[in-house]
């Protein structure tokens, strides 16, 4: 759409200036005039004014200017039709644009919400995006939202801080929600409003000063990252820990196209719960491995034995190839 706008106001352009450029031209050439009144003379012609000649002009003038009078007067109107057409064009996108945005974020369900289009919310949206999740990016910037739409994403100028917005983006719907605006003091109201309409949903947040963490908690932040003392602890892993780190931002990245890790859920519906890690992979005959298993009462136990027995709810972290992975999770979660 705006890639036509652009080409059209392009074409308007450079036929008003081939015009102009070639009336002031034949003035000078044919009548004598100087470059300043052959480019009046144009101008007052092709815009229909009908001031009076500045000298009478002789046959030969008078059939080249009414050959500039039938292609000048065609152009200019032509430019304002392209004109009046265009704004038409994008006030329509623009109603139907925002109803559309609408209806899609009201059939939202259990969708992750991004407070914020900066940095950091940019690339949480950008995974989301890879991992092809419902969400909903909030931002009072035109600018950024109209980068995250152009993304393919769905976007809505609000204020997240404001209770009404959440609600219009489907808080009370969401699964979880990311506080990522540049300010302590925001995230703190996103958080409170967020929690308020919606005890249940899961929020993330970051910090700028590691003495605001303990307040974003209190406040009801399920995670707290603080970006300077993670990239600190990083740096000092490269050098005491260089494979490691390698080997984590390996995994947490991409292994390779097959190879990734992943979170399943062991669901209280199916034959697998209260039974033994051996009995639910033994079937797979894959190349998945489980790492760790999170209970729900929040114990984690690494490197579980083929004895270790499930229970509903526990989370199993695993790496492995994307379709035993996937035929695993349809195992656990039918």
């Amino acid at each position: 759409m705006h890639g036509r706008l652009v080409r059209r106001f392009v074409l308007i352009a450079v036929l008003l200036c081939v015009i102009v450029l070639a009336g002031t031209a034949g003035f000078v050439e044919i009548e004598g005039y100087t470059w300043f009144d052959g480019f009046y003379m144009t101008i007052t012609t092709i815009t229909t004014v009908g001031y009076q000649e500045l000298k009478p002009l002789s046959h030969a003038g008078r059939v080249f200017n009414s050959f500039l009078i039938l292609f000048g007067v065609s152009v200019m109107f032509l430019a304002v039709g392209a004109m009046t057409q265009t704004i038409i064009e994008l006030e329509l996108q623009d109603r139907y644009g925002k109803r559309r945005m609408k209806r899609m974020i009201n059939h939202l369900q259990d969708h992750f919400i991004v407070c914020g289009f900066g940095r950091v919310g940019r690339n949480a949206s950008y995974e989301f995006q890879h991992a092809n999740v419902p969400f909903l990016v909030i931002d009072r910037s035109e600018d950024r939202i109209e980068k995250a739409i152009h993304a393919g994403m769905l976007g809505v100028v609000a204020d997240a801080t404001r209770d009404d917005c959440l609600r219009e983006a489907g808080v009370l719907r969401a699964k979880g929600l990311i506080a990522a605006l540049p300010s302590d003091a925001e995230n703190l109201f996103i958080i409170l409003s967020a929690k308020t309409l919606n005890p249940k949903l899961t929020v993330v947040t970051r910090v700028s000063e590691e003495e605001a963490g303990e307040k974003l908690r209190r406040a009801g932040a399920d995670i707290v990252l603080t970006p300077y003392a993670m990239a600190g602890r990083q740096l000092a892993d490269a050098l005491l820990r260089p494979h490691v780190v390698e080997f984590l931002d390996f995994a947490k990245s991409s292994i390779g196209p097959k190879v990734t890790m992943e979170q399943l859920c062991v669901s209280p519906k199916n034959g697998f719960a209260r039974k033994k890690l051996g009995e639910l992979l033994e079937p797979q005959k894959s190349d998945v491995i489980v790492l760790a298993v999170r209970r729900q009462a929040g114990e984690t136990v690494f490197n579980p034995p083929a004895e270790f027995e499930i229970a509903a709810g526990d989370f199993l972290i695993v790496i492995g190839e994307r379709p035993g992975l996937k035929k695993l999770e349809q195992m656990l979660t039918r």
